[in-house]
């Protein structure tokens, strides 16, 4: 079994800088892509940002500048550093990766966080 366990979600101020963890643990052989999504209230969940495992980037549009994703292969940790935060960045941020499980090495399957609630709010 896999599991990604995200932490650092919280509430602070326009303007202000949040930055989100990652870490997958369990039955893990390696990690391809590791992501961000978000969904807000009455929305579909969205992608924000994708790093691969070699480190290559894409981002949202309304995130480019703003946000960086970055990940520390060592420790299968995915790492979100959000700046300049709006209220319109308010959501749940779900952690996603890509893993090719010692259970089961011939497929890559995509595993989810539980969410961490992000919310920009004077």
């Amino acid at each position: 079994q896999v599991q990604l366990v995200e932490s650092g979600g919280g509430l602070v101020q326009p303007g202000g800088s949040l930055r989100l963890s990652c870490a997958a643990s369990g039955s893990i052989l390696s990690i391809n892509d590791m992501g961000w999504y978000r969904q807000a209230p009455g929305k579909q969940r969205e992608l924000v940002a994708v790093i691969t495992r070699g480190s290559s980037t894409n981002y949202a549009d309304d995130v480019k500048g703003r946000f960086t994703i970055s990940r520390d292969n060592a420790k299968n940790t995915v790492y979100l550093q959000m700046n300049s935060l709006k209220p319109e960045d308010t959501a749940v941020y779900y952690c996603n990766a890509v893993v090719v499980a010692l259970t089961n090495p011939a497929r890559l399957r995509p595993y989810w966080g539980q969410g961490t609630q992000v919310t920009i709010s004077s």
